[in-house]
């Protein structure tokens, strides 16, 4: 049973006289518990809603929105994570910021509404078999398929077990998008092996596997010791998945397994053609987001040559960023000069001094690193400085660090530019258009 807060007006619910603090127990004759619930019973176009007090008809189009509002997204709680995973980085983190920044969810929902990962350690029977029955796509963080060894990992005594329920899911056709997390000397050569086998057994249902490297900052004490990989590690790595990917690609036209690019920029090896990221299933997860911003910013040029938009104005801007990417956008800054002679791109490598040297991402740097390590430089900035929209609060300008962009603007005395990671975006950023 849920309570609404609030109905749109003029929407079928509020035609059909129901009520802000209303209580719905029932549509349709099936429960309604959550957020699941409501989207999948509430697609006919004929609703009986079943409220604490009365029965009320609805009568909509099919598929549009009833007009009901909740207290919260999922008109619940989100289910908190209950594992202790030796490699977590929310664990990793130093203490003083926002609580936002602390909580570790681990919920089915969020997976199928998000795009979450979930490590099925707190599913219950109820929820698989509502996962099977609305037939919902899932995001699972596998990490590996030895019971023990993922009881090791994610200190949680119910990991090995859990397991079964990604073997039912996909015997029963869901579509599942898995990640590893690699940790060097735990679940990488022989393990790593054992759990590509496992999971390509189970294709189609699942549809790709992304192998990330795990991310290690200063902030361990207390934590179990754990290695990054380096270049000879991180190129171990990636022979064994691009054996399973070509067996795969072999067999069915689809690669399905993927390292992220972190692999190959530690290995320094190059990355694949754009073509081999397929449908890019992983891109969120850091998988051909490189190959696709490169492509992207040279079909942008090519665009900009072809429809005689290129130009010899002065422009000098900055773009900072990890230090893992610092070498792709001066490659790419250095394509621009044939088209425009005049444009300057300083790229500046941000080092991570707040979680630590071995963080070497984009998107985990923080304002202070960025006034820290800019602010001596402030002559040569340019007129504004881009980042990636990576680094701040999803849908707010707000870094890691609580800081803003407003904090780094003032600090620096030059506008700052959040971009997606999108080559378009970021030749028309760099040019001002």
């Amino acid at each position: 049973m849920v309570t609404i807060k609030s109905v749109i007006p003029d929407s079928p619910a509020d035609k059909a006289g129901i009520k802000a603090g209303d209580e719905i127990i029932s549509i349709n004759g099936s429960e309604i518990n959550d957020v699941l619930d409501y989207k999948f019973y509430c697609t006919d176009k004929k609703l009986t809603v079943k409220l604490a007090d009365r029965t009320v008809k609805i009568k909509k189009r099919e598929y549009d929105d009833t007009g009901l509002e909740f207290c919260s997204y999922l008109m619940d709680s989100k289910q908190r994570c209950t594992n202790k995973c030796m490699f977590c980085f929310i664990d990793q983190m130093p203490a003083g910021m926002r609580d936002t920044l602390y909580f570790k969810d681990d919920d089915s929902r969020l997976s199928f509404l998000q795009g979450n990962y979930i490590t099925m350690t707190n599913l219950s029977e109820h929820d698989v078999e509502r996962i099977i029955k609305m037939k919902l796509p899932m995001n699972i963080s596998v990490h590996t398929t030895d019971p023990e060894l993922r009881i090791k990992m994610t200190g949680n005594r119910f990991a090995g077990k859990s397991l079964e329920y990604l073997y039912r899911m996909a015997a029963a056709g869901i579509e599942l998008n898995t990640q590893i997390v690699l940790v060097p000397g735990i679940n990488d050569g022989k393990a790593l092996e054992k759990t590509l086998t496992d999971l390509c057994m189970l294709y189609p249902a699942v549809k790709s596997i992304a192998c990330v490297p795990v991310g290690v900052t200063k902030f361990r004490d207390g934590l179990p010791p754990i290695r990054i990989f380096d270049r000879k590690s991180a190129s171990d790595a990636i022979d064994i998945m691009q054996l399973f990917g070509n067996m795969m690609y072999e067999k069915y036209r689809d690669r399905v397994v993927y390292p992220s690019d972190e692999f190959f920029l530690t290995a320094q090896r190059p990355f694949p053609d754009y073509d081999y990221y397929g449908d890019f299933d992983q891109f969120e997860n850091g998988v051909g987001m490189c190959v696709s911003l490169q492509k992207e910013f040279i079909d942008a040029l090519t665009d900009k040559r072809e429809n005689g938009e290129t130009d010899r104005k002065h422009r000098k801007v900055t773009v900072a960023t990890g230090e893992l990417a610092a070498p792709l956008i001066k490659s790419l800054a250095a394509l621009m000069k044939a088209d425009f002679p005049n444009t300057e791109v300083n790229v500046e490598t941000i080092r991570n001094d707040f979680f630590g040297e071995t963080i070497t991402v984009a998107g985990l740097i923080t304002a202070g690193d960025l006034i820290a390590q800019l602010s001596p430089f402030k002559d040569r900035l340019g007129e504004r400085v881009l980042i990636t929209k990576n680094m701040l609060k999803s849908d707010e300008a707000v870094f890691l660090d609580d800081k803003t962009i407003d904090d780094v603007e003032k600090a620096l005395g030059v506008s700052v530019i959040p971009n997606e990671n999108d080559g378009f975006a970021l030749l028309d950023a760099i040019l001002g258009d």
